[in-house]
């Protein structure tokens, strides 16, 4: 519990996205970080209403992916629709 609040407070001091860059590049592989672009860019796909055969096709990835991605969006903390909304402002 401990080691996952820390990590909070350590996301919410980044100012700015040459500071985030930089935390993400040293906390994640490229892999991950990879990997973390490809849920987020399914996600706001998902949110604009393309339909996850589609998505599959542009982001070559599998529906198990999408599908993950979509019970994100329906039954997650939320974290996603509220980030979604401040991206559009």
């Amino acid at each position: 519990m401990m080691r996952e609040r820390d990590l909070h407070r350590l996301f919410a001091s980044v100012k700015n996205e040459k500071e985030a860059r930089k935390l993400l590049n040293d906390l994640f592989t490229p892999r991950e970080r990879h990997s973390l672009g490809e849920r987020w860019a399914i996600v706001r796909a998902l949110v604009s209403g393309m339909p996850q055969r589609e998505i599959s096709k542009k982001f070559n990835v599998s529906i198990s992916k999408i599908t993950r991605g979509s019970r994100s969006l329906r039954y997650g903390s939320g974290g996603f629709r509220l980030f979604l909304k401040r991206f559009r402002k």
